[in-house]
């Protein structure tokens, strides 16, 4: 089989594919036959070497998300069988409750090997079933994504109607939790630097746009929007830098769901005290989430919107795409 390995992290020239000996599933392991991956910001990260005080390990299969078939099973194996089409879970680890540091050591494509393999091997635990009307592309846009922006709207505080939600941007995380808020029956507001996107964002059910770059002020664009109530969630993926503008836009007694690292910056306290606000720091989830938001998923039949996807020999091309901030939505790589 063929995989990409990282044999140190400094640049996206560095990733490297190789040849290597497909393994064997032992007692209660899965083989997988990966068909498409999806890129995060964090794999960005990874590969850059920027992915705060986290050490990679040279050698590291990257990426955390994808989607593939059962190829073989061992011993004792009972949650799935040959053929089956399913995704791995961001933390393998992590099947369920609140969670505990012991998880991140499980984390796909960071503390451990990931998906950009023709061949993965997981532990039966950490797999879930795709739902049957999306494509393999689609289904690896879900694990960390797609479970994020669910675990931020349903976990505190699940979204629902007379609400309104901001969404900092149109990258995976952002869209997700558009199309999950606008299934619920929420008002959602997003911020773009392209009146383009925005207007794709509204196609898929936002009801107004924020260019920031037009209003530098975009919170008092949205403050002005809520009749100056403010917003009753905030999916917030640009981090410090952007945290301040999206408390001003939060009502009282709102939630910011942390979730960014893209801006630097540093956090005032008080505006939160102030405002009573819930500040939350939002760190993918669990099977459980996975599991409870794929049902959501195939009750609304929604479909993650993908921006483009690359042949697997392309990998690099893909990762340069999503550095480039083009996108909207996911980056996908498909395999042959």
């Amino acid at each position: 089989m063929r995989a990409y390995h990282l044999p140190k992290a400094g640049a996206i020239e560095d990733l490297t594919l190789t040849a290597l000996e497909t393994p064997r599933p032992a007692r209660r392991q899965v083989l997988v036959r990966m068909r498409a991956a999806s890129l995060n910001y964090r794999d960005l990260l990874v590969a850059t070497g920027r992915y705060g005080k986290a050490e990679v390990r040279p050698g590291l299969v990257p990426l955390s998300d994808g989607a593939g078939e059962v190829a073989a099973v061992g011993p004792d194996v009972t949650r799935v069988k040959e053929g089956d089409r399913v995704a791995g879970i961001f933390m393998q680890g992590w099947i369920a409750g609140p969670p505990d540091e012991s998880y991140r050591a499980t984390a796909l494509g960071g503390s451990i090997d990931g998906v950009l393999a023709e061949y993965v091997l997981f532990e039966e635990e950490g797999l879930v079933h795709l739902p049957e009307h999306l494509s393999f592309e689609e289904g690896a846009c879900l694990p960390c994504a797609g479970v994020t922006a669910w675990n931020a709207l349903t976990a505190l505080r699940p979204v629902g109607p007379e609400q309104t939600v901001l969404l900092l941007g149109t990258g995976g995380v952002s869209i997700f939790a558009l199309q999950f808020a606008h299934a619920a029956g929420a008002r959602v507001i997003v911020t773009s630097s392209s009146d383009e996107k925005l207007a794709r964002a509204k196609e898929l059910g936002a009801a107004e746009g924020v260019n920031y770059r037009t209003h530098s002020d975009w919170e008092k664009e949205v403050w002005a929007l809520t009749g100056k109530r403010g917003v009753d969630h905030v999916v917030e993926v640009g981090g410090a830098g952007t945290l301040p503008k999206s408390i001003a836009a939060t009502r009282v007694g709102g939630a910011v769901h942390l979730i960014g690292v893209l801006t630097g910056g540093q956090i005032d306290p008080l505006p939160v005290m102030q405002k009573a606000i819930d500040l939350r720091g939002v760190f993918v989830g669990s099977r459980e989430m996975f599991e409870a938001m794929n049902r959501a998923v195939a009750f609304h039949r929604i479909q993650p919107v993908i921006d483009r996807v690359f042949p697997f020999e392309e990998a690099q091309a893909a990762y340069r795409h999503l550095e480039s901030q083009a996108h909207l939505g996911k980056v996908v790589i498909r395999f042959a």
